[in-house]
């Protein structure tokens, strides 16, 4: 029989280590294209992303080839959307605007079998082969929530009594938006409130998560976030604008 593939994310993070995953890869041909990279998952969009049930199966598959844990993220906090995704092989989830404890509880409820949840009992494409499969599935599914609006900061200390959530993701386009910010995210005081809250993840020994570039990973890592999403688009943008420059 086989083996139940490791979820290496969820693996590195339970041993303390950070992991890196890279947005912004739209088809399985993309993620295989970079998987020989030491990055260690990659995000599948289909909240405002193209990203469908049917596209999903391979770009997980892809995933799967090179070891690299995929995580999609729905558009709805709702069971259905969220064990169909889980069904169709993705080793993780990401939910958005959790903004309540009783939110988050529904993450679990729709993400893990029984006895913690109460996820449909179809065993999908991750359990082709694998015995036992029901027991053993709920050890290798990530659950990631979205932290994006100004109330889920303001109930943040109760999301984090929430077991199961592996990742507490604080994203700073929407939470800039929900303070009034809009397109502002980088403006001091929306800095201040993610830095806040991603300290307050950690105080309470949960693993935040947030988006990073370059310029601010260091930052991001020295306020002890060890799950970290990066875009990809902004580094194709940059290489472009120095080709050009250098081609003048």
């Amino acid at each position: 029989m086989a083996e139940l593939r490791k979820n290496r994310i969820k693996e590195k993070l339970l041993s303390g280590k950070s992991a890196v995953v890279l947005m912004g890869l739209d088809s399985a041909d993309e993620i295989e294209l970079y998987g020989t990279g030491n990055h260690d998952g990659i995000w599948l969009e289909g909240e405002h992303g193209g990203v469908g049930f049917d596209e999903l199966t391979n770009m997980t598959r892809a995933c799967d080839i090179w070891g690299k844990t995929s995580i999609a993220r729905v558009h709805q906090n709702e069971a259905g959307v969220i064990y169909r995704t889980l069904d169709r092989g993705s080793q993780g989830i990401c939910v958005p605007h959790v903004n309540t404890p009783e939110e988050a509880r529904n993450v679990v409820k729709a993400g893990k079998f029984s006895p913690i949840g109460e996820r449909g009992m179809f065993p999908g494409r991750q359990s082709y082969g694998v015995s036992d499969y029901f027991l053993k599935a709920n050890e290798e599914t990530l659950l990631i929530v979205l932290i994006e609006d100004i109330i889920a900061i303001n109930n943040l200390d109760e999301i984090l009594k929430v077991d199961h959530i592996d990742v507490f993701f604080v994203a700073p386009s929407d939470l800039a938006s929900s303070m009034g910010y809009i397109g502002r995210h980088t403006e001091p005081k929306i800095l201040d409130t993610i830095d806040k809250a991603l300290k307050t993840i950690t105080a309470a020994n949960r693993t935040a998560g947030t988006l990073v570039y370059d310029h601010n990973i260091a930052h991001y890592r020295d306020l002890g976030v060890r799950f970290f999403a990066a875009p990809v688009q902004k580094w194709i943008a940059e290489g472009i604008e120095n080709l050009v420059a250098k081609s003048e």
